[in-house]
């Protein structure tokens, strides 16, 4: 995976309740609804008695939500939208595997009981069964056509874990409302097949991309950062200067090819084309790191460490700044600064190793 490039988790979880980890960044804190109108069977038995365990699930107390429902279950046999109500709090609580089970059982009730559908569309996918997600997904998909993203999303990712590429990339263009065939609907599947570590596949369809359309902006910078990642230095230097040529304004572009030039060790160019960089946006800590690395390579320590704490000042919470950071002032032999810095590196990097 291309760990600089994207985050951790399944951007699709953008809506749901937890993650499941791919490998690395991460990615923000997520919404326990599926972003559903009411089913119809849950609105017909929306009565008195799914009034607490809905407020024992809104609070996030499931397992006694869950509780409350399976003493109503037992008490009052058939109650019409009971197995709706407990698949809901067991995907809430994030037990996708008994959410399957309860969900069907609401399918089976009512087929067109829209939110138990879909939620049984997403447990499935979070339970790691993508090829039995797919169908419910679809059915979803019919029923909110555009509203719906992630569903759509969801099923996007089932379909290139199934290794369908065709319908992954019917289902991004639907998502970003644009053609299937379009350069852009390329381009959104290849940057969906490289989080889903589907290097080879991506690079093909972002090649695909730039031959639909040679003027499409960002497909040349996805070029570049995928064969960054796998070390084909002199290629992701040709796919910057592309992009660059297309968006002179790209700051981002800039940032990465001064990357590609630092790893060959031109760290002249490299530290003009970090300028350009800050100069296009000053909000971004990537470049004032680079630059501070750049310097350090040079000799330049005091200029380094300028940068450095510059980007320490916009984000205190980075170890690898810290890290650099003690690594100049070693260079310059202020020892103890030197360990301070490197020990809160290894500070925040133990932290952040140890959050889920």
């Amino acid at each position: 995976m291309v760990t600089d490039m994207f985050p951790v988790k399944f951007a699709v979880l953008i809506l749901l309740a937890s993650a499941m980890s791919v490998g690395q960044e991460p990615v923000p804190q997520e919404r326990k609804d599926a972003n559903t109108s009411p089913a119809p069977a849950a609105t017909e038995a929306a009565g008195s008695e799914f009034l607490q365990p809905r407020k024992l699930v809104q609070q996030g107390k499931y397992d006694e939500a869950i509780t409350e429902l399976q003493r109503l279950s037992t008490s009052q046999p058939g109650l019409r939208g009971i197995a709706h109500e407990l698949g809901s709090a067991y995907y809430a609580k994030g037990d996708y595997q008994q959410a399957i089970v309860t969900l069907k059982k609401a399918f089976d009730e009512d087929k067109d009981d829209r939110e138990s559908t879909q939620l049984l569309g997403l447990s499935s996918y979070l339970a790691g069964r993508p090829a039995e997600a797919i169908p419910y997904l679809e059915k979803v998909q019919s029923w909110f056509p555009r509203a719906n993203v992630d569903a759509a999303y969801i099923l996007g990712i089932c379909y290139i874990q199934t290794k369908n590429y065709p319908k992954a990339r019917t289902a991004f263009a639907r998502m970003f409302d644009v053609p299937a065939d379009s350069a852009a609907s390329y381009l959104f599947t290849a940057r969906m097949l490289l989080r889903q570590e589907f290097d080879p596949v991506a690079e093909e369809y972002a090649l695909k991309a730039t031959t639909v359309d040679p003027k499409l902006p960002g497909a040349h910078l996805m070029l570049g950062e995928l064969y960054l990642y796998k070390s084909r230095v002199p290629e992701a230097i040709e796919q910057f200067q592309q992009e660059l040529s297309l968006n002179p304004a790209n700051a981002n572009a800039y940032y990465k090819l001064a990357d590609a030039y630092s790893r060959i060790q031109k760290f002249d160019d490299a530290e003009r084309l970090l300028q350009r960089s800050i100069w296009l946006d000053a909000t971004s800590t990537g470049p004032y790191i680079l630059m501070g690395k750049v310097l350090e390579k040079k000799g330049e320590f005091e200029l380094a460490v300028r940068a450095l704490r510059h980007a320490t000042a916009m984000d205190p919470n980075n170890p690898m700044t810290h890290h650099v950071l003690g690594q100049t002032y070693r260079d310059m032999g202020r020892q103890e600064e030197a360990e301070q810095e490197l020990k809160i590196a290894e500070q925040l990097r133990t932290k952040q190793n140890a959050q889920p």
